[in-house]
This record gives C-alpha cells, structure tokens and sequence, in this order.
C-alpha cells in the first residue's frame, strides 16, 4: 500500500478504514476498542480510586477498595437514598391530598346534578296540542348545543404553536427507592460490616510504603512467598485477612482447611479469591474489549 493509500477518496470502493474513519467522526455507531496494559489496574489497587491501597478492605465478592474511599461511597450513598425517601414521602402525601380533593369534587357533582334533576321535575299536566312544538324547539335547540359544542370542542383542541393550547406532560412519577447500598463493582448489597481487612505481605519489610510503591513487584504469598500479580489468582483468607496464591490454596490450605497464618478453622465461604484487573494478553481470562454504544442511524 502506498504512503497515502488509506487517505485515497477515488476509489470506486467503500474501504472498511474509511468506512470506521467516517463511524468514529460522526458520532453515531457503537466504538470498541482493545484494552492495553496500561488501562488495566493492579491487583492491589482500589477499585474506586485506582490507586494502590494504604488500608485494603474486601467485599465477599472479591473485590478490593480503600477503606476511607468504600466508606465514603457508603455515606453518600445513604444520603442519596434519604433524599429519594424524602421526594417519594412528598409525592405521595400530595397524591393522597389530590385524591381527597377529587374525592370531594366528585361528591359535590353528584349533588348538584340530584338538584338539577329534582328541579327540572313538572308538576304542571302537558297540553299535548303544543307538545310537539316544544319537542320541534327542544330538537332544534339540541342540534344548536351540539353544533355549538362542535365548535368549542374544535376550539379547544391543543396546539404547539399557542402558548394557551400546548398539552401538559403529566409529572414524572418517583418510585420507592431501596434502602440496600449496592457495591460499584457487582451490583450487589453491601454492608459495612461484611468488609473483610486485607494483609498484604510485603516483599521487603525494610522498605518504607513510598519505597515499595515504586517496585513492580510489591507483595508476596504470605505462605510460599511467591511474587503476587495481575498474572497470578490470588485468595484472600477471611480471619487473618492473608493474601495467599490461588495455587497455595488448591494443593496446602483446602487438605486441612486450616488458616496457616492464626491457626482457626476455615470454612468455604472464607476462602474469598481476589478480583485481578488482568493483563494486557487475551489468556489471562478477563474481557480486554472496551465498547461505547452511541445512537445508530437505520435506513
């Protein structure tokens, strides 16, 4: 291909790089893209803030965040809600006063039209000579009331132009929020309580955080010592909170179910394996396609 062979615009062809030049200038159609290294974050940094974790919690579902950040998340999360409660408490003691009203408008309805009724009742005998005259008049009267009403319904029909004839939308109803924080992650309920504190095993005690942060390789399986990664599956224990190799925990801990740092029996449920941000290669098992749906124009 020549040097300009992708800019060429006479050809008689379509080509696909022009076809996904003109998608990306447009605005229009759904883009994906392939996730690098670099867009991947590290095992050990929170899911919120993207950086490495000064004080690590886990969820029972794996996923890692820094205390202060997960709390906060919580707190305004609970104060979202409070205000949603709120509106929905509002909304809903204005629908019962309107319900109230119509209630009573619907009741003063019936009254006037029972008085209507009992005042419209003849006491008088009917002279049947001028009975049909009045029945003539009361025809025609009817076809002037429905002519007339004809009129009034084409004069009240609405209209977008008019600022006095444009239709109303109805108010947006507010559904009763749930009181369950979800995680940002999975999407499920989370609690304070059920976070897990997290103990990473340092690969040199000596260094100081600053120190440590700016080495690739940072913590280690606190059972085989072996150098933990986005390219390694790691677990986290639930009563010590050690971070231990995936493979550590198939062939040592799982014989005896055993916590080897505390001591104390483990269950299932304990043995909660670590959320990576996986690596920049397709077989480390996590999805490396990113996709931005946008309006499609459809002939």
């Amino acid at each position: 291909m020549t040097r300009h062979g992708k800019n060429c615009t006479a050809g008689a062809v379509y080509t696909y790089h022009e076809k996904r030049k003109d998608t990306a200038a447009s605005g229009y159609g759904t883009q994906s893209i392939r996730l690098g290294k670099d867009a991947i974050k590290d095992f050990d940094c929170c899911c919120l803030s993207l950086q490495p974790c000064r004080d690590p919690v886990v969820t029972p579902d794996g996923y890692l965040y820094e205390k202060q950040a997960i709390l906060e998340y919580i707190l305004h999360q609970k104060k979202e809600i409070a205000q949603k409660m709120k509106a929905y408490e509002k909304q809903k003691q204005a629908q019962k006063s309107n319900n109230q009203l119509e209630s009573k408008s619907e009741e003063r309805e019936r009254v006037e039209k029972f008085k209507k009724r009992e005042n419209s009742i003849v006491s008088k005998p009917i002279n049947p000579f001028i009975s049909g005259k009045s029945v003539g008049e009361k025809s025609r009267g009817d076809s002037g009331e429905s002519s007339d009403s004809h009129a009034g319904s084409s004069q009240s029909l609405p209209s977008f132009w008019i600022p006095s004839l444009t239709p109303e939308s109805k108010p947006t109803l507010i559904k009763k929020p749930s009181k369950a924080v979800l995680c940002p992650m999975s999407g499920r309920p989370i609690k304070m309580n059920e976070l897990i504190t997290v103990r990473f095993t340092p690969l040199d005690s000596s260094l100081d955080r600053v120190a440590l942060l700016t080495r690739q390789d940072r913590y280690v399986c606190a059972v085989t010592r072996d150098v933990l990664g986005n390219s390694v599956p790691c677990a986290v224990l639930k009563p010590s909170g050690s971070v231990v190799t995936q493979e550590c925990v198939e062939k040592l801990i799982k014989d005896d179910m055993v916590d080897p740092v505390n001591g104390e029996k483990l269950h299932d449920k304990d043995i909660i394996p670590l959320q990576r941000g996986g690596t920049g290669f397709a077989a480390s098992g996590v999805d490396l396609h990113a996709k931005e749906a946008r309006p499609v124009m459809q002939v």
